[in-house]
């Protein structure tokens, strides 16, 4: 009563057809020791079938499809072939229970046939008391009907043996724990699939699939695959019964997409392409997959020329010996003459009026498949009977599960290919070839790909004959950009793009990134356009350099002037000339003029940090106390023409604290003191300009103008105060007027450095510490020369000049004019 209950509440109304469909044994029947289920999908329900209670479906009365019958001749032979050799299951034979597979949901009088026990289904969790008269199953092919019925074979762990069904989620081992295939998964054939994209350049396709879990298994897969390629899915539409292939060209011609990928069934893919003849679709490209790669029938169709060039990927066709001769022979027998003769439910072909010739000469794609799978299942077997020395042992009561376990550990060679299967029950052996239908209707075997141990991959584009003739058809959104430009996106597709050009200091590499300009690196330059990046010449002045040399002899030439001229000033110390110059305070500026110089060999060679401080701080340091000294000096010069005789006090307390010196050491001070905290907190540092000439890097040092804007405002006050202070003594007289001398410059001196901030603005080069070395000489210059240089003259030239008389007569007319 149990077993009757469970029975029920699977699907108890099937079982009223089960005792309906009972008749006579047919070649869809076998009797053997060890059974194995078969499940083929000889007939195909083309459109929905819609009833009103549960019932089964009579397949024998839907579309015949003779591919799918030749594999289901291929289980037989096998079957046959190991039953007629001692080699495999010596004193065993094998039997099998084969059904007509036609539907997903209205074929389970089948299923229910082939898991029950004496026509009893036991419920599940109760212990096993019958066994399946199965050991295991083969088929069915499609994956959405393998999906229906795969879970009732699972939870006896029952093998099922797959031949044709690629789905990917066969391969998850918690879903379907006793399910294997000697087909490759969808993922394999995807892969060849965008292989064969890559390799043509097409980047504009379409994919077409069956609506069913076989098809959006591979829609998926592409779009996974394609995301990390060049390749673009433009355009995708499931094919279904209703599905409007007139709408649906119009939307592909719409969009120019030269290349559709056709991933269905092979009578879906025989109403596409049948489709496309009829509405004139031409000039495209068709891939397709290798389940209607190798029809027969499609490539000698009249107009198939006109719809483009069609290329495919297909199971490696290899010719199983005695099969041809095993066709002829059941072809003899006239199994099938009559459709009564069949003893259950689907178990009839109606296919008595074909000949053997069209048996061997449909499509042979799975069958292959189907043979190996009935191989493995009897090495299985071999194993599981500890088969050896020409028996098997019988007293070993086999179970489904037996038979599994030895399934996942299968290792032998088949028609020199070694099986073998990995832990997720795919096969671990085989390739694909590439085919092209040519123009005598045959699938020529252009290419091929081979995934184990590693990808090797070949298309003969020779053998192929495009409808271009000759030229390999394109299928872009936007055609590839000119050197140096990259892709612009827009839209929501990558390969739709406009085209701009990388600028400077940029370079694109279209291998890695079309989509990107990369900037170069810091030592690196590049034009507009470029594809890669150059180095940047690395530009200093050497010492060794002409004009460094000329400007370092020329500080040398300063040291040896002010030297001479702290001589001859020594020897004529004591003359009006050297006193009215300034006296001791002339040594103090020679000696600060020949320090200032020590700048001047620093600017030269490459820049290091201990360059950079000493290229500025001897100048900014020791010319402030020449400045500070002709401030006093002027000051000086002023106070004795003009202000004495006003406020003699002040003149008289100048003098009797010497508070010139004082004025130059605060001075000194003050210009050491901001150099120390500059030079603490923001030292000179070497510095590699690279904005002003993208193909050049400039060594130089970079100077923090902030830091040092303290310095420079001090040096700039005592500019200013000497001008001021000589510039008041302008009309003093013409042999005493050393405040005309210091205002000449003065003059000389802002003009230097108006000229070097002016080129400075303008001209970043190397040249630019050659011109602030010529600056700062020019600076240290303007007072030697034009300060005691004339002095000299005198002292040397004009003797008569340089005495108290001379000087006192001077005084003296000066003071007459004034009081007139």
């Amino acid at each position: 009563m149990k077993h009757f209950l469970a029975s029920l509440c699977l699907l108890g109304p099937l079982l009223h057809a089960l005792a309906q469909c009972t008749s006579p044994a047919s070649e869809f029947q076998m009797e053997g020791d060890y059974l194995i289920g078969g499940l083929f999908d000889i007939h195909h329900v083309r459109s929905p079938v819609y009833l009103d209670r549960p019932e089964a479906i009579d397949c024998s009365s839907q579309p015949f499809i003779l591919s799918h019958y030749r594999r289901f001749q291929s289980m037989r032979f096998s079957v046959e072939e190991i039953n007629n050799s001692n080699n495999l299951l010596p004193n065993v034979s094998l039997g099998y229970e084969i059904f007509d597979h036609c539907s997903d949901t209205q074929n389970f009088p089948g299923i229910l046939n082939l898991i029950s026990s004496n026509g009893l289904i036991q419920p599940w969790g109760e212990q096993r008391k019958n066994l399946s008269k199965v050991i295991a199953v083969i088929g069915p092919s499609p994956s959405t009907h393998t999906l229906t019925v795969a879970p009732l074979f699972m939870v006896d762990d029952i093998p099922m043996v797959n031949y044709g069904s690629t789905s990917s989620a066969f391969s998850t081992k918690i879903r379907f724990p006793s399910f294997l295939r000697t087909v490759h998964p969808n993922k394999r054939i995807i892969e060849v699939i965008v292989s064969i994209a890559m390799h043509f350049n097409w980047r504009w396709v379409a994919f077409l699939y069956s609506d069913n879990d076989f098809g959006i298994d591979g829609r998926d897969l592409f779009i996974k695959m394609i995301q990390d390629t060049e390749v673009c899915l433009a355009y995708t539409n499931s094919l279904n019964y209703y599905t409007d292939y007139s709408q649906l060209f119009k939307q592909i011609e719409a969009q120019r997409i030269r290349v559709i990928i056709v991933f269905a069934y092979e009578l879906a893919a025989e109403a596409v392409i049948g489709s496309a003849i009829q509405l004139n679709v031409t000039d495209k490209v068709w891939i397709a997959g290798d389940s209607w790669s190798l029809n027969k029938r499609l490539p000698k169709v009249k107009g198939i020329q006109n719809i483009g060039t069609v290329l495919g990927v297909s199971q490696t066709v290899v010719t199983i010996p005695g099969f041809d001769d095993f066709i002829y022979s059941v072809k003899s027998q006239n199994h099938c003459q009559n459709a009564g003769q069949h003893k259950f439910c689907n178990q009839v072909c109606n296919c008595s009026s074909l000949s053997a010739e069209d048996v061997i000469a449909a499509d042979p794609s799975f069958s292959l498949s189907v043979y190996t799978a009935v191989y493995a299942i009897a090495h299985a077997l071999h194993n599981t009977l500890q088969c050896g020395a020409g028996r098997c042992n019988g007293n070993i009561t086999v179970y489904p599960h037996m038979v599994l376990a030895e399934l996942m550990k299968s290792n032998f060679t088949l028609l020199n290919r070694s099986i073998q299967f990995d832990e997720n029950g795919d096969p671990k052996y085989g390739s694909y070839s590439v085919v092209f239908w040519n123009h005598s209707g045959v699938a020529e075997e252009v290419g091929f790909y081979k995934f184990h141990q590693s990808i090797d991959f070949f298309i003969n584009n020779s053998k192929i004959q495009w409808y271009m003739k000759g030229e390999v058809p394109t299928s872009l959104c936007s055609l590839e950009c000119p050197v140096g430009h990259v892709k612009k996106q827009h839209g929501i597709h990558k390969c739709c793009f406009n085209c701009e050009i990388c600028p400077n200091g940029t370079y694109i590499n279209s291998t890695q990134d079309p989509y990107r300009c990369i900037h170069c690196k810091e030592t690196e330059w590049s034009t507009e356009g470029s594809t890669s990046c150059k180095l940047r010449a690395v530009e200093y002045i050497p010492i060794t350099d002409g004009g460094a040399v000329l400007i370092m002899v020329g500080a040398w030439a300063l040291v040896g002037l002010t030297f001479a001229t702290s001589i001859l000033l020594a020897i004529n110390y004591n003359t009006p000339v050297v006193r009215s110059a300034g006296g001791p305070m002339c040594f103090l500026i020679l000696g600060c003029l020949s320090l200032s110089g020590i700048s001047v060999f620093f600017h030269f060679g490459k820049p290091t940090l201990s360059f950079c401080i000493l290229r500025f701080l001897p100048f900014l340091l020791f010319y402030t106390v020449c400045l500070a000294c002709f401030v006093v000096r002027s000051f000086q010069i002023v106070c004795i023409f003009k202000v004495a005789a006003k406020f003699p006090k002040l003149h008289s307390w100048w003098m009797k604290y010497h508070l010139q010196w004082l004025v130059i050491t605060v001075a000194f001070l003050i210009q050491a003191l901001l150099l120390v905290i500059s030079y603490s907190l923001f030292p000179p540092e070497p510095h590699n300009e690279t904005v002003w000439y993208p193909d050049k890097i400039i060594l130089g040092c970079d100077v923090n103008l902030k830091a040092f804007s303290g310095s420079m405002v001090l040096l700039s006050s005592l500019c200013f105060l000497c001008f001021i202070f000589s510039y008041m003594g302008k009309d003093l007289p013409k042999n005493y007027n050393e405040a005309k001398a210091i205002t000449f410059c003065l003059l000389l001196l802002i003009l230097t450095w108006i000229i070097f901030a002016t080129v400075y603005m303008l001209y970043r080069g190397k040249y630019i510490q050659t011109l602030n070395a010529l600056a700062v000489l020019s600076s240290l210059y303007s007072f030697l020369l034009w300060y005691f240089l004339p002095k000299c003259y005198i002292m040397i030239f004009q003797p008569h000049k340089n005495t108290k008389q001379y000087f006192q007569g001077l005084i003296q007319d000066y003071t007459k004019t004034i009081s007139q």
